[in-house]
C-alpha cells in the first residue's frame, strides 16, 4: 500500500488529487515552479518541493527533476493528473527503473496508444471501426495528397503524436492540401517534435463521444458510460455532460462495448478514455485513447457516484476492481463547464493577474474544482483553466437550469473570463434542444 505520492502537477487536478489521498490516509508531496510557490496545491500537500524556474520546460515536464524529487521525498508513487507528462512514456520507463509506481499504464501502452498512426493500425486489428483513412505514417506533402486524392476531399490531416488541438487542419480541396499539411506538420515538429502525419476521412459535423474505462491488473475492464464533448473552441473542449441526450439504448450498449474491445485489445490497465466520432448516421468511429485521468472525469463521477482518483490509486497498487459492469448504473444528468481566464471578446486571449474578490456558490448537486484563492496571482506561463463547475440533476433540462443559476452568482473580480460566453452557449435554443456537434461554437458564434 502506498505511504506518500507525489503529484506531478499544479492547479485543479493536483488540488484533486491531493484531496484524494488524504481520504485515502496517504500522505502527499506536491512539487513546484518558482511562479506557484503559493499556489494553493502546495499549501494543502503534507510537503512541497520547489523543482524549477516558471517555464515548465524546467519544471512540470523535467522529468529530472520530478524523479529527483520523488526520491528526496522518498514517496513511492506518482501521480501525473493530466496534461505535462502524463502521456510520456519515457517518464514511465525511468519511473520504473527508479523503483516509483506510476498512477496510470505501462510505457508500452502509452507508446502503443500515444501514437495515431499506431493506435489506429491497432483498434483495426481488433475490429473497433475507425474513421477511413492511412493505415502507416505519412511523411511528405506528396505523398498526403496522393492519399487524400484517392480517399476524396474533405480530409483531416493529423500529427501522429498529436494532442489538444495542435497538428490538426482540415483540407477540403486539393488546392489547399499543400499548405495545410505544411502547417499541420510544422506545429507537429514544435510541439511534439514528431514530423509523422497521418491523414482520416473528414467526419463532418460529428459528436465528440467519450467512454470512460477502468482497467485493473488482472484483466477485468468496465465502462462508466459516455461524455458528450461536442461543445469545443478549435478542438479544445469548453463543455461536458454525461450522458449525451443524443443515445438510444441499444447504441449506447454497443459503443460501451466497442469501448471495452479497445481497452483489452491493448490490456488496458488504470483510467483511460476511448474517444470516438458519431456521424449524423448514428455510426461511432475510434478516434483515439486518452491513457490519462480526463479534465471532464467529474462528469461520470457525478453519474455513477465513483471516485475515479482513488479508482486510479487503488489499481495501481494491485488491488483488483470491486465493481462490476451491472453495478454501474447511471443516474441523472451532468454538465460540466470549463472557466478560463481569457477574453472572448478579445479573440479568447489569456487574461492572467490577481483576482480581488471571488465567490464560488454550492448547494445540491454543485461542484466547483478549483486552486484559485482571493488574492492569488494567475500566472502567464500555464494554461488558461482556472476552475470547472460541475452540477448534476434529475435530467439534463434541470441540469442545464441549475448550471445556469450556478454560473450566475460565480465571481472572479480583477481578471476577463469566459464565464458570460458560456452562459450564452446554455442559453442557446439549439444546445437546449441537443442539437450539437463539433462545430457548434463555429456555426453559431463565429
Amino acid at each position: 500500500m502506498f505511504q506518500k505520492i507525489l503529484i506531478a502537477n499544479r492547479g485543479e487536478i493536483a488540488v484533486r488529487i491531493i484531496r484524494a489521498c488524504r481520504e485515502l490516509g496517504i500522505k502527499t508531496v506536491a512539487v513546484y515552479s518558482e511562479a506557484d510557490r503559493n499556489a494553493l496545491h502546495t499549501q494543502l500537500a503534507d510537503e512541497a518541493i520547489c523543482i524549477g524556474p516558471a517555464a515548465a520546460d524546467e519544471s512540470y515536464l523535467s522529468i529530472e527533476r520530478i524523479v529527483s524529487a520523488t526520491i528526496a521525498a522518498e514517496a513511492d508513487a506518482i501521480h501525473p493528473g493530466f496534461g505535462f507528462l502524463s502521456e510520456n512514456a519515457k517518464f514511465v520507463e525511468i519511473c520504473q527503473k527508479c523503483n516509483i509506481k506510476f498512477i496510470g499504464p505501462s510505457a508500452e501502452i502509452i507508446n502503443k496508444m500515444g501514437n495515431k498512426s499506431e493506435a489506429r493500425k491497432t483498434m483495426m486489428e481488433a475490429g473497433v471501426p475507425v474513421v477511413p483513412g492511412t493505415k502507416e505514417a505519412v511523411y511528405t506533402v506528396e505523398d498526403g495528397k496522393r492519399i487524400a486524392d484517392e480517399m476524396g476531399y474533405p480530409v483531416m490531416i493529423k500529427a501522429s503524436s498529436g494532442g489538444g488541438g495542435k497538428g490538426m487542419r482540415i483540407a477540403d480541396s486539393e488546392d489547399v492540401f499543400s499548405n495545410a499539411f505544411k502547417t499541420a506538420q510544422k506545429e507537429s515538429i514544435n510541439a511534439f517534435a514528431d514530423n509523422t502525419m497521418y491523414i482520416e476521412k473528414y467526419i463532418e459535423s460529428p459528436r465528440h463521444i467519450e467512454v470512460q474505462i477502468l482497467a485493473d491488473q488482472y484483466g477485468k475492464v468496465i465502462q462508466l458510460g459516455e461524455r458528450d464533448c461536442s461543445i469545443q473552441r478549435r478542438h479544445q473542449k469548453l463543455i461536458e455532460e454525461s450522458p449525451s441526450s443524443v443515445m438510444t439504448p441499444e447504441l449506447r450498449k454497443k459503443l460501451g462495448e466497442t469501448a471495452v474491445k479497445a481497452a483489452q485489445a491493448v490490456k488496458y490497465e488504470n483510467a483511460g478514455t476511448i474517444e470516438f466520432l458519431l456521424d449524423k448516421n448514428g455510426e461511432f468511429y475510434f478516434m483515439e485513447m486518452n491513457t490519462r485521468i480526463q479534465v471532464e472525469h467529474p462528469v461520470t463521477e457525478m453519474v455513477t457516484g465513483l471516485d475515479l482518483i482513488k479508482e486510479q490509486i487503488n489499481i495501481a497498487q494491485g488491488q483488483p476492481l470491486e465493481i462490476n459492469q451491472e453495478d454501474i448504473i447511471i443516474r441523472g444528468h451532468s454538465i460540466e463547464c470549463r472557466i478560463n481566464a481569457e477574453n472572448p471578446n478579445k479573440n479568447f486571449m489569456p487574461c492572467p493577474g490577481t483576482i480581488y474578490e471571488m465567490h464560488l456558490p454550492g448547494g445540491n448537486g454543485v461542484r466547483i474544482d478549483t486552486a484559485m484563492f482571493q488574492g492569488y496571482t494567475i500566472p502567464p506561463y500555464y494554461d488558461s483553466m482556472i476552475a470547472k463547475v460541475i452540477v448534476h440533476d434529475k435530467d439534463r433540462a434541470s441540469a442545464i437550469n441549475k448550471m445556469r443559476s450556478t454560473l450566475g452568482e460565480v465571481v472572479f473580480e480583477g481578471i476577463e473570463t469566459n464565464l458570460d460566453f458560456q452562459y450564452e452557449i446554455l442559453n442557446h435554443q439549439a444546445f437546449r434542444n441537443g442539437k450539437i456537434n463539433t462545430h457548434f461554437i463555429q456555426d453559431y458564434f463565429e
